[in-house]
């Protein structure tokens, strides 16, 4: 069948087998290319793993530090007339490069909410690894089902206490508008915390360390986005904001458990996803931080990110903020990025996007995601949704 993208407002609901394929290929030649690392963890469990940064997690441990990986997600299949998420597709090109190169790797799919696919989880542990020295926490999700309840959980990202007024794109049409989003219930609230907390990551820790499975001088990251004064009005002053909060006390509390460095929240720089995707004002905040970094020649993407992470920030005793987080969105926050986006963006309109943003760049990054628009791939030829090309 012959694959192209079906874009629904912040969707895309195909993914391409070949350019997923390459995508992640591209990924590892990047991180080979800039050479190996010393001393990182060699037995690493990644939740979250197939897209972003968790994809970029498992393929810096693997292919720059030489680590075994168990990494899990939850994906949608394929059919024979439709194609899988693109996550399926990324783990599996994942574990044929990764096997290629002598590196073991497992990846399990399924609800890693639940109390069953984390008893599936351990006895891969104990059956690949003995222990695990790594776990790093990269879930996005809308919803939740409490395995101790049996209660959905949806989460909302909305501001607390009053409504506030954002300016925001459109990004099919490239239109900037205001936008006004009503405050959340107390409800509302409490279930975003459910849902993007750290409770769940608290579990996993509960549930590994019970089974005996955590290494000695074992270590957990959990990665968040913080944002600036821009965004902080639907960020750290909103739901997901009071979600964040929990994330941190649940890192602060691992660590009195488990040692002063064993667990760490890691706040990472803006990047194109579909998570982000959704929430109002991050697109257009995106476009001009990109067309910023990317003149003063600080621009990242995820496997960039993840991959100075790890040489630079994750040894032991690496300098941390004051609420204990690893910050590597340091260039984003930088004096001189913030201080040119905050000079553009009451110039932003409609009008004045080509000249001070990239929403090029952001619709590029987002059809990446799904294996659109990459160099070398045959959009126009014929692809099997039920399997991946092997490109190592």
């Amino acid at each position: 069948m012959i694959i192209q993208p079906r874009i629904r407002g912040f969707i895309c609901t195909t993914a391409h087998p070949e350019g997923c394929a390459t995508n992640v290929h591209e990924q590892i030649a990047h991180v080979r290319g800039q050479g190996a690392i010393e001393g990182l963890p060699k037995r690493v469990l990644v939740l979250g793993c197939s897209t972003g940064y968790g994809l970029a997690s498992r393929i810096v441990t693997t292919f720059a530090g030489g680590a075994r990986t168990i990494g899990v997600s939850f994906e949608k299949a394929p059919t024979e007339t439709k194609t899988a998420s693109a996550g399926w597709y990324n783990n599996r090109a994942f574990e044929q490069e990764a096997r290629a190169a002598g590196q073991e790797a497992l990846t399990i799919e399924g609800d890693a909410f639940s109390d069953e696919l984390k008893q599936q989880v351990i006895e891969a542990v104990r059956a690949q690894f003995g222990q695990v020295d790594l776990l790093v926490y990269s879930m996005a999700a809308p919803a939740r089902t409490h395995p101790k309840t049996g209660e959905l959980l949806r989460s909302a990202i909305k501001p607390l206490g009053e409504a506030v007024r954002l300016k925001t794109l459109n990004t099919e049409k490239g239109e900037v508008y205001e936008t006004e989003i009503l405050p959340a219930t107390d409800e509302e609230a409490a279930a975003t915390v459910a849902v993007m907390g750290g409770e769940d990551w608290g579990m996993w820790i509960d549930a590994l360390q019970a089974a005996g499975v955590l290494a000695d001088g074992f270590r957990t990251l959990n990665y968040t986005y913080l944002g600036s004064d821009l965004t902080w009005p639907i960020y750290w002053h909103g739901t997901l904001g009071k979600a964040k909060e929990d994330v941190d006390r649940m890192a602060a509390t691992l660590r009195e458990r488990l040692g002063p460095d064993a667990a760490r929240v890691v706040a990472l720089k803006a990047v194109v996803t579909q998570a982000s995707s959704a929430i109002p004002v991050v697109p257009l905040y995106g476009t001009v931080l990109f067309s910023v970094m990317k003149e003063m020649g600080l621009h990242e993407g995820c496997i960039e990110q993840i991959d100075r992470l790890f040489r630079t920030r994750f040894a032991l005793g690496s300098e941390t903020d004051k609420a204990g987080r690893l910050r590597v969105d340091d260039w984003e926050l930088s004096a001189p990025v913030q201080a040119e986006v905050l000079r553009r963006w009451p110039l932003l309109s409609t009008q004045t996007m080509g000249e001070l943003a990239d929403i090029e760049e952001y619709r590029a990054q987002f059809l990446r995601l799904f294996g659109f628009g990459l160099a070398g791939v045959d959009y126009d030829k014929d692809a099997d949704p039920m399997s991946v090309p092997a490109l190592a």
